[in-house]
């Protein structure tokens, strides 16, 4: 057997659950098509919402620790506005008893560090550039044939390959898809006025805004709109699209200067019809991929990381980790917090797309009503700690 698990795809869910397996006693594998981009001085428009829990398992890597720490912005408080004037919720790290509700990072950094990490590992081959380009899975193993003209046997394939996962595909396993019309507008900005380590979000009649502070007066911005308004906003100038922008976000922040070119991604609900399959696992957004209003995607893909390799690390009666009733372990661990986050943020998403006064009245009373109450709004803080 040439390796225990090979791994398809090294962003940051599947590198970090490669340096889980580092002292594991496992020979792995990792296929990934192209090297992350170094970390530069400008502004990454692609950023992410890290969650303490998503942070305390970045630190059991030994990756927290090396984050430049002026990178990287607390989000201490979070003030949400409904599409009436006086309907809004606020989460305060304070009052939930904690330091942080997420901490704001650039993909590119810790991509890059991710990177260095599996460089150094040394129960790891990294294969990169290369590709797969054919799965075979045996009763006792998977064989993989790579683009650069090598075949890989493993008791495990670990598919960690993205929304249009090849893995996944190849394995024969079947996906939902749930289009939702939208484009994520994403850039970053130099602010007037300071953010206060406060992250904004509005839903609007033209999609759900969302300012997020980065170090200094900056802060990165997600507007997720229908098509249509999304290219309208692409084909601005920079001046206008920056007045837009503050004008949106009743000019909370002051005048706007971008730090960034705008860009955009498809925004969907998708979700593979099992996680886990003979010689196969899914994780990140192979196997799920969320409406981005909630900033819980990546944490989601870390939990299934950190799950993953925490039932191949207890394999106890199981020698072999392709074991299919040892990854229906690691699926039945995961359905709860997929299943609640894609209920949650696709019924977000649905509410207040909806037209109506009906609809405007019921969306916007359930914000001013889990503002006043504080039990709730705690018990929404905790799940979203990880």
């Amino acid at each position: 057997m040439d390796f225990d698990i090979v791994i398809v795809g090294a962003g940051l869910v599947g590198a970090s659950f490669a340096m889980t397996l580092r002292g594991a006693g496992l020979k792995l594998a990792l296929v990934e098509a192209q090297a992350p981009e170094a970390a530069a001085d400008n502004w990454d428009s692609r950023i992410y919402a890290i969650s303490p829990g998503s942070v305390a398992f970045l630190q059991s890597l030994g990756v927290w620790k090396r984050l430049d720490q002026g990178r990287i912005c607390a989000v201490r408080e979070m003030r949400i506005h409904g599409d009436a004037a006086d309907a809004q919720l606020q989460f305060s790290a304070y009052e939930a008893g904690v330091a942080e509700l997420a901490t704001i990072v650039e993909n590119r950094l810790l991509q890059a560090l991710l990177w260095q990490g599996l460089e150094h590992q040394h129960n790891l081959e990294l294969l990169c550039p290369d590709r797969c380009v054919d799965l075979h899975l045996r009763e006792d193993a998977a064989e993989l044939s790579l683009a650069g003209g090598r075949t890989l046997r493993a008791k495990l394939v670990v598919a960690a390959d993205g929304m249009h996962s090849w893995a996944r595909q190849a394995a024969g396993i079947k996906s939902e898809q749930k289009r939702y019309g939208q484009m994520g507008v994403v850039a970053n900005f130099a602010c007037a006025r300071p953010h206060q380590d406060t992250a904004y979000q509005w839903f609007r009649s033209d999609g759900v805004l969302a300012y997020l502070p980065l170090p200094g007066q900056r802060m990165s911005m997600v507007w997720s709109t229908p098509d249509a308004h999304a290219a309208e906003l692409l084909a601005l100038s920079p001046d206008a699209f920056c007045a837009r922008v503050a004008e949106a976000g009743k000019d909370t922040l002051g005048e706007l200067g971008l730090l960034s070119a705008a860009t955009r991604f498809p925004l969907a609900l998708q979700r593979a019809a099992r996680l886990a399959a003979p010689r196969v696992a899914l994780i990140g957004d192979a196997g799920h991929v969320l409406h981005p209003l909630a900033g819980q995607g990546v944490n989601l893909g870390f939990g299934d990381a950190r799950d993953l390799a925490r039932v191949l690390l207890q394999r106890e009666i199981f020698r072999d980790p392709g074991e299919i009733r040892l990854l229906r372990r690691y699926e039945r661990a995961r359905a709860e917090d997929i299943l609640a986050l894609a209920w949650v943020t696709d019924g977000l998403q649905r509410l207040f797309a909806a037209p109506g006064a009906t609809a405007a009245r019921l969306r916007n009373a359930g914000l001013n009503l889990t503002n006043a109450l504080p039990v709730l709004k705690n018990l929404l803080v905790r799940r979203a700690l990880g």
